[in-house]
C-alpha cells in the first residue's frame, strides 16, 4: 500500500480541528485558570503538560491500532488487496457523517463528537486540574474519552501504516501527532500571551462548530476519492 505524505496529513488536520478535542483544551485551561487566578505562567505550563499527555496517550493508541491491523491482515491476509478501498471508503463515510452535522447539527453526533454520557464524567476530571503535573496525568484518562470523537481518521493513517515494519511507522506517528496537537498548543499560547481568553475561544468554538464538522466533512470525502482514484 503506498503511504503517502498528503494523505497522512490531510487524516491528521482533519482529527486535529475535532471540535470535541478544542473544547476539552478549553475545559481545562479555564480550569488551571480558576485555580491559579493570578499565576498565568500556569495556563502555559498547565497546557503543554496536557497537550504533552494527549500526545503520548495518542501515540500509543496509534501503535496499537497498527498491530491490531497487522494482524488481522496476517490472519486473513486474502482481503489485504481491499484494504485501501474499505479505508478510503470509511473516510467518506466519516466525511458524509461531518457533513450531516453542518446541516442538521446535534450534540454528540456519531463518530464526530464525544458521546453526550461521557462528557459530564470528562468534566469532573478535568476540575481535578490543579498544577502541570495534574494536566498531563488526566489528560492520559481524558484521552480515553477523547477516542470515540477523534478515532476515524487515526484508524484510516493505522490502516495505511499497517503495511510499513513497526520501525517505519514511528516518524509517521510523530507527524500525525504533531499535527494533532497543534491547535491545542496555539489555543495554549494564544491564551498564556493574553491574545484572548478562554471563554472567548469556547465561545468561538461553539459558534463556529457547524463550520468545523464542515471542513472536516469536505476534507474526509475529498481524501476518501483521492484514495479510490489512486490520485494519493
Amino acid at each position: 500500500m503506498a503511504i503517502t505524505l498528503l494523505r497522512i496529513i490531510t487524516l491528521a488536520l482533519a482529527d486535529a480541528i475535532n471540535p470535541c478535542a478544542l473544547a476539552v483544551m478549553t475545559m481545562v485551561l479555564v480550569a488551571i485558570l480558576l485555580e491559579n487566578p493570578e499565576k498565568r505562567h500556569k495556563v502555559l505550563t498547565g497546557g503543554l503538560a496536557f497537550t504533552l499527555a494527549v500526545f503520548v496517550g495518542y501515540f500509543l493508541y496509534g501503535l496499537i491500532i497498527i498491530q491490531l491491523f497487522k494482524s488481522f491482515i496476517n490472519f486473513t491476509s486474502v482481503i489485504y488487496p481491499y484494504l485501501t478501498n474499505g479505508l478510503a471508503a470509511l473516510a467518506i463515510l466519516l466525511g458524509i457523517f461531518n457533513i450531516k452535522d453542518y446541516i442538521r447539527y446535534k450534540p454528540g453526533g456519531i463518530a464526530t463528537e464525544m458521546p453526550l454520557r461521557f462528557r459530564p464524567r470528562v468534566k469532573q476530571l478535568i476540575k481535578r486540574v490543579t498544577s502541570p503535573s495534574g494536566a498531563f496525568f488526566i489528560g492520559i484518562f481524558v484521552t480515553l474519552f477523547l477516542l470515540p470523537c477523534t478515532i476515524g481518521p487515526y484508524i484510516i493513517a493505522g490502516g495505511s501504516l499497517s503495511a510499513l515494519s513497526f520501525i517505519q511507522t514511528i516518524p509517521w506517528l510523530v507527524l500525525y501527532n504533531l499535527i494533532f496537537i497543534i491547535p491545542m498548543l496555539a489555543i495554549t499560547i494564544i491564551v498564556y500571551v493574553g491574545l484572548t481568553e478562554v471563554d472567548k475561544v469556547s465561545a468561538w468554538k461553539d459558534k463556529n462548530i457547524k463550520y468545523i464538522h464542515l471542513v472536516t466533512g469536505l476534507l474526509l470525502v475529498a481524501l476518501g476519492i483521492a484514495i479510490i482514484t489512486k490520485i494519493i
